[in-house]
This record gives structure tokens, sequence and C-alpha cells, in this order.
């Protein structure tokens, strides 16, 4: 397959794939999206470690610093992924605590420098000007969000875009996507979304709960759960994102996300060259991976749809 041009690779398919349902092509994702511009003097998240919390009370900078460097899995904004063709986005919501406007930024223990409303802004003008692309926005946790929280979210997301929402009803693929002007599949995964129309179900996420540290123990992981449960017959993501426990991040506490994933790339883009897209069970959808613009990953995913 030649070399496309990323910001517009959807509309570049070959017409046979126009009218495949979106669930059955390649997609490429980012796993927690936003940790590109996560704000390391922030406080952190509640559900981090306590150990942690006890070490920022003495040693606040440091703490922040070598938080930011286990929790950073992007180095590319929003719209820089956007314009290397990724097209599902990991969004991790969260209020602050004790602040009483109760803003919505994204976090990954710890707190992001912009806001949800800024973000999705952005996205909203980034597809007036590719009226073909589609993308996946997957809300896929809350932190610090009451009701009153997700009543006020929910009522803006339509304010943001509008008849680009593709709803829940629909079984969409590109051409259908074009033909009603839908550019979003939002999902939102809280139950405050029950009833709208224009917000989708969780999208099923596979990656691992146990911790795994090497591209073999995710592969395998991934290779395991295809064979013996297969896929579902709607959205489901792929993650190629390893993870690190207390024990390896105490071992390796100076280091970072980003050179633990840049040493298992290779063997996780073999994994990706090895894959199929369709509606049979072994096959994938959407892969998500961390630091998606430092190599051909995304490039991969896309050629997929062409085998």
């Amino acid at each position: 397959m030649e070399k496309l041009d990323l910001p517009d690779w959807m509309s570049q398919l070959p017409p046979e794939l126009h009218t495949v349902s979106l669930w059955d092509l390649a997609i490429p994702g980012s796993h927690d999206t936003m940790s590109y511009c996560l704000d390391g003097s922030s406080t952190l998240e509640p559900n981090a470690p306590c150990w942690v919390k006890v070490l920022q009370n003495f040693y606040p900078r440091l703490v922040g610093l070598i938080v930011k460097r286990w929790t950073t899995t992007q180095d590319l904004s929003i719209i820089e992924q956007l314009n290397a063709g990724v097209r599902y986005f990991d969004l991790r919501i969260a209020c602050k605590p004790k602040d009483v406007t109760h803003t919505f930024y994204f976090a990954h223990a710890l707190y992001t420098t912009v806001t949800v409303e800024e973000t999705l802004t952005e996205v909203a003008r980034w597809l007036e000007h590719h009226p073909k692309e589609v993308v996946i926005l997957a809300c896929s946790s809350f932190d610090g969000l009451f009701l009153n929280d997700h009543q006020r979210l929910i009522a803006k997301l339509p304010q943001l875009f509008g008849k680009k929402l593709c709803p829940k009803t629909a079984c969409p693929s590109l051409q259908h996507c074009w033909d009603h002007e839908y550019q979003v599949i939002l999902s939102y995964a809280h139950s405050a979304a029950s009833g709208h129309q224009e917000l989708w179900p969780q999208i099923d996420y596979w990656w691992s709960h146990q911790d795994r540290t090497s591209a073999s123990e995710v592969i395998k992981y991934l290779d395991d759960r295809l064979q013996d449960e297969g896929r579902s017959d709607t959205f489901f993501v792929a993650g190629l994102n390893l993870t690190e426990n207390n024990c390896y991040l105490i071992k390796h506490l100076f280091l970072s996300m980003r050179e633990m994933t840049l040493a298992a790339f290779p063997e996780l883009l073999a994994w990706v060259k090895r894959q199929h897209c369709g509606h049979s069970k072994e096959c994938i959808n959407i892969i998500a991976a961390d630091f998606v613009g430092v190599n051909q990953f995304v490039q991969l995913v896309i050629e997929i749809n062409t085998k």
C-alpha cells in the first residue's frame, strides 16, 4: 500500500472498504491520549498509590517529576495525533478535588494543563477541515465527577459537535457517515449516558489488569484472548500498552514509560504486521498504543485494511 496522506487517510481507502462497518476496519488509536500535557506541579489524583502520596508530602518537586515520567504515555498533542492518522482517543476525565468551579480536566495520576472543553473544541475545528475523517472519542473513565457534573458534561457535548455525532443506533460505515455528515463516535462509559442516543456505551478495551512490563507478555495476553474468547460484534480495542507495577517502578525509578515502551516497540510492531481485520473472531479492530508518533505504528495499522 502506498504511503497515505495520514491526516485524510480514511477518504483514501479503497472504495470496497467504504461500506464496511467501522468495527471491521483496522483503526489506529492512542492510549491515555491526553497525558502529553500532564502538570507535574498538580496534586495527585485520589487513586494514586499511598506511598507516592506520602513521598510527595516530603519531596513534592521530585515526586511530581517521577510521576510525570511514568504517567506520560504520549508526546504528541491531540491535533498532532489526528494529523498523524490516529482515529481512536482514550480520554480520562476528572475534576480536581476542592475545585469549586468543577472544571473538567483530563488525568492520569496527575491532572492536565488543558481542559476538556478546550480540547474537544480543537477537535471539532479540526474535523471541519477534514470532513471525511471519522474519530472515536472514548470517555473511558471519570474521577471526581458527581451526577450533576456528568449531566453538565453530557449537555455540553452536542453543543461542541452538533450533527457530527453519530447515534448509537447506527451501524456506521465510512459511506454511511459521509452520507449523514457524521464524524464522531462518542463513547461515554457511565450510566448517566443512558437514554442519550448520541452517546455510545463503553468500548471494550483489552489490556491486562495484571502488570506486564514486556512486549512478549502483552502479545501473549492479546493472542490468548483472540484465540479463546474472540472479538465482539462491535467496536473493541487491543491495547499494546505496557504497564508497570510498584516493584518495577521502585527498581527503575529514574527511567520513564517512554524508555520502557520504545524498547518494546520492535516486537509490538511485528505483532501488528501479523494482524487481520474483518468479522471473524481472531480479527482486530482498534489497536491502541503509547507514543504513537515515534515510528510507523499508525501506517502499519492502516495497512492491515488492504490485506
